[in-house]
């Protein structure tokens, strides 16, 4: 016990170098954050301008290539200082004409890329006379036409950028499967790293744009700045040595060991994913599933997630949690995910998955490749604690988008939501809490607050899926007011993964053969 007080009382000593390295880093990674989010936005911002611009031009020009055309391209790049280059042109690359009366050269940096919910694809190009890599922005015509507006991806010259950033520190620019488009500063010692912890970085997306802004600098560089603060943290130390003694003392005493060990459960693999159906009241069909977890003890017992979900949310445990749960469904559904290429697999985050883009980073890394397609994917975030409107928030929302994955507010109408809320998160999928779905009793004719929920999903344009179907009645409710996707134990509770791929395999089977008698009714009709 003396031993132990006596290395107890040196702690704070012992600890100054790893505090300060923890301070430096969240300090520098949120500079570093403010800096890639900066340069998102400069890129974001000069794409909807172009967008924005050749929709002007378009809805103002009765056609194109004639002088009102070429006049109102002229007006759009007058106000624009990024609009460089407006082209009208074919698919095999034939130009018609452009704002200067001249060919435009450019040549291809990437390939021809979707914007999110736009018609609009976006490529990267090198244009004659620009140092910068441009945007190529390009919206269809008619049949055969394509118009296209040109804006560099920085404003900013090149060496500005470098002039701008710390000793060794490095900006890159990429697409989201990971082509760079442009890199400055140090960028081969960052690509050279041993480890993470070698470097401070941060990455966001380009809004929906499929870019990614990573920014870095060697922490060796920035832990050199904080000299005078590491030697005032260290006399500091110093002075609190005797109390810390008396203070271990008494802890020693008086604490036991913590018998909630949730961060070795994790580790043991005792969190396992249940996997609940989704259904479609139409036609019966397995829709997907949404992925809830069990604490599986050694002794067989089952812990509910209402005893550990909110302890693993307050001590930052969800996060390993999520990154285990993700792996096993992957080892769980994969074979079953490549059978039903439609079947749509829901994962819950929780809001420390959205203070960093770094789970962006671990689904690709953990579903990229698999037989589980990020198409098949859906994250669920809970509407009972507000993600907030912040950049990094939607950055997060944005790069599961890029994915291909789609997002679903869970527990909606229990929390603090207002319709403009839900417009800005840019969720896919509205999921309506099982307390609106309790409402629905034998004989009741409407649920108006249910009915509102509803109408409001179809007002923002998502899915719907009901939660806590537990009766005919109230599956029959739902609809007849055209909410087609239920889960609850109506269908099944959550099942074990054994038992989910039996049932979806089940009524796989049964899907194709009801298709096939109605096909026959109809052609004997």
């Amino acid at each position: 016990m003396t031993l132990i007080c006596a290395v107890l009382a040196f702690l704070p000593i012992a600890a100054v170098d790893y505090l300060l390295d923890g301070y430096v880093r969240t300090h520098e990674e949120r500079v570093l954050q403010q800096t890639a989010d900066g340069i998102a936005g400069q890129i974001r911002a000069a794409a909807d301008g172009a967008v924005e611009s050749l929709q002007h031009i378009i809805a103002d020009s009765p056609s194109l290539c004639t002088p009102t055309f070429i006049s109102n391209v002229h007006r759009e790049i007058a106000s624009r200082l990024t609009l460089k280059q407006v082209l009208v042109e074919n698919a095999d690359g034939v130009q018609y004409c452009d704002a200067f009366g001249r060919t435009v050269s450019y040549s291809p940096l990437s390939e021809s890329l979707p914007i999110s919910g736009q018609p609009d694809r976006l490529q990267v190009v090198r244009m004659e006379g620009m140092e910068m890599p441009a945007l190529r922005l390009a919206r269809p015509y008619g049949d055969s036409r394509i118009v296209s507006g040109f804006v560099p991806l920085l404003a900013l010259p090149r060496e500005a950028l470098v002039q701008g950033m710390p000793p060794m520190a490095m900006a890159r620019v990429s697409l989201t499967n990971g082509a760079a488009i442009l890199t400055v500063g140090a960028a081969e010692a960052f690509d050279r790293r041993s480890s993470s912890a070698d470097f401070v970085s941060a990455q966001t997306f380009a809004g929906t744009l499929p870019l990614r802004v990573e920014v870095a600098t060697p922490f060796a560089m920035a832990r050199a700045r904080y000299a005078d603060l590491d030697f005032s943290l260290t006399v500091v130390a110093c002075l609190m040595s005797a109390v810390l003694l008396v203070l271990a003392l008494y802890y020693v005493r008086r604490t036991g060991v913590p018998a909630f060990d949730l961060e070795r459960a994790i580790a043991r693999g005792e969190i396992k994913p249940f996997y609940q159906p989704v259904i479609n009241l139409r036609t019966g069909e397995l829709l997907g599933c949404e992925v809830l977890c069990r604490w599986e003890k050694r002794n067989g017992k089952m812990v509910p997630p209402g005893a550990f979900i909110e302890y693993a949310e307050a001590t930052g445990l969800a996060i390993p949690m999520t990154l285990s749960l993700m792996e096993q469904v992957k080892a769980d559904l994969g074979q079953l995910a490549r059978e039903m290429p439609n079947l749509k697999i829901s994962i819950n985050l929780f809001d420390g998955h959205f203070q960093d883009g770094a789970i962006v980073e671990d689904v690709q890394a953990i579903f990229g490749g698999s037989p589980i397609a990020f198409t098949q994917l859906v994250f669920e975030i809970t509407e009972r604690r507000p993600l907030g409107n912040s950049m990094q928030t939607h950055a997060v929302i944005s790069g599961l988008h890029a994915l291909g994955a789609r997002l679903a507010l869970d527990d909606t109408g229990t929390g603090h939501s207002n319709l403009a809320y839900l417009a800005t998160l840019g969720v896919d999928i509205i999921k309506i809490d099982r307390v609106f779905v309790d409402m629905i009793k034998p004989g009741v004719a409407q649920v108006p607050v249910l009915d509102g929920l509803i109408a409001m999903s179809r007002d923002l344009g998502t899915e719907i899926v009901a939660e806590g179907v537990e009766t005919e009645d109230q599956a029959l409710y739902l609809r007849a007011r055209g909410v087609y996707q239920a889960q609850g134990f109506l269908f099944a509770p959550a099942l074990k993964a054994s038992a989910f791929k039996e049932l979806a395999q089940a009524l796989n089977a049964v899907a194709p053969a009801r298709a096939q008698r109605a096909a026959s009714s109809i052609r004997a009709a």
